[in-house]
């Protein structure tokens, strides 16, 4: 059936299709646009590319990017054929190479957890080609984002760090450049011809037929949608389906999971299944996250939805016994929040971006505990050495733990809160 043949519903039936279709399809813009930035995590198709310094406050390629590690990436395409990658031997270091594909999940980790600390090199397929071999890892869709993360130790080991970085290679077909697709913010019309052509280039999987079948009035997914056909009714309708859409991932779609103080991860994090209401807030707010068996993210309550002011002093206290449950490191970030719901580095004198387990000179107490100072001011004296600075701004909060212990994935460990602090 074309385009022009299928029939329109009701109105508020096409505004519900609008609002679920745009939610839907939201991971597929977000990964299309940083596909084509070649400021950031894009750059030359099936080519590694390297950020060999840490992320700071300039960063702005992705939303609530890490201090704790060098990011090596490479935007794949499978249509023209299979590609190679070779992963270098890391040893004790962490690393990790996440394969996700067009929706957002990782589909594939590679890495210190799953194929060991002596590397490897891998033979990574779309989803229709032929497979034949060992270490033959297949792809949901042709187009996957490969992104590695690699430790860094403090200063002193940055070298060390890019070495193993420069270790990563991959070979495979020479295939088109990606083109530009329109962003979130693009009209409804424009939003959705790029959605189609997305979604024909890396169909859905069956197990999101259900969905499909609700917004089928829409015609995404063919390589062929149509703006005009609707009439003009039509179009406020979905319109205004968009704009509730716009709405509800700005307020998230995972439900609130506050456990003193901070909000842990669902269990689907990161490979999504049908979450797409949580799939499309992550891609807004945590594009690339890791699952939590790879890493858990806590994001602190803050004053309102997540936000702290930046204005107050604020404090983390640890009990000895009470210190992150991980086999491999921690660390809390601290990001300036932004009108349109992600989160960056805030530029601050120290040029101090994240405070854990590695951060050079933390002192402890003398009992073994651990006190995090959080602030806009100097917080003075010996504190400054734990002190993680804050803009005179909203922030946000997450804590990284990498390699989460047992008891830190089942629940039985909790983070302490985070306290106001009172004025001295």
């Amino acid at each position: 059936m074309s385009n022009s043949q299928i029939p329109l519903p009701a109105h508020d039936q096409l505004r519900e299709a609008a609002r679920d279709a745009w939610i839907y399809a939201l991971p597929l813009i977000e990964m299309a646009m940083t596909r084509a930035n070649r400021g950031g995590f894009g750059g030359e198709i099936n080519t590694f590319g390297h950020m060999r310094d840490l992320a700071d406050h300039k960063m702005r390629a992705v939303t609530t990017p890490n201090n704790d590690t060098l990011y090596t990436s490479a935007q794949i395409d499978l249509s023209g054929g299979p590609v190679t990658i070779t992963l270098p031997a890391a040893g004790e270091r962490y690393l990790s190479l996440a394969l996700m594909d067009a929706y957002t999940n990782n589909f594939a980790i590679l890495g210190t957890r799953t194929t060991g600390p002596d590397g490897g090199t891998f033979s990574l397929v779309g989803p229709t080609d032929a497979a034949e071999g060992p270490n033959v890892v297949r792809a949901p869709t042709n187009h996957v984002w490969a992104l590695a993360r690699i430790l860094v130790d403090g200063a002193p080991d940055l070298e060390a760090a890019r070495a193993i970085q420069s270790g990563f290679s991959l070979q495979g077909p020479e295939v088109a450049q990606p083109k530009a697709y329109a962003r979130r913010s693009a009209p409804w019309n424009e939003y959705f011809a790029s959605v189609d052509e997305l979604m024909a280039a890396n169909p859905p999987p069956v197990t999101d037929l259900a969905l499909l079948r609700k917004v089928s009035a829409l015609g995404l997914g063919t390589g062929d949608f149509q703006a005009d056909r609707f009439s003009a009714e039509e179009a406020a309708a979905i319109e205004a389906g968009v704009a509730e859409a716009r709405v509800a991932v700005r307020r998230g779609g995972g439900g609130a999971n506050w456990i003193d103080g901070w909000f842990y991860p669902r269990a689907d994090l990161g490979d999504f299944g049908q979450s797409y209401a949580y799939r499309a807030g992550v891609a807004l707010a945590g594009l690339a996250a890791l699952p939590p068996v790879e890493a858990m993210y806590m994001r602190g309550r803050g004053e309102r939805g997540g936000i702290y002011d930046g204005h107050k002093p604020w404090r983390l206290h640890f009990p000895a016994d009470r210190m992150p449950a991980v086999n491999s490191f921690w660390s809390l970030s601290l990001y300036e929040a932004t009108s349109d719901g992600q989160f960056f580095f805030a530029d601050n004198a120290l040029g101090r971006y994240s405070i854990g387990d590695r951060t050079s000179g933390l002192t402890y107490n003398e009992d073994g505990s651990l006190d995090i100072w959080i602030s806009h001011e100097r917080p003075g004296g010996e504190r400054d050495a734990n002190w993680l600075p804050a803009p005179p701004a909203p922030f946000a909060l997450f804590m990284r733990a990498y390699l989460p212990k047992p008891a830190l994935l089942d629940g039985s460990y909790r983070l302490p809160p985070v306290t106001l602090l009172e004025q001295e």
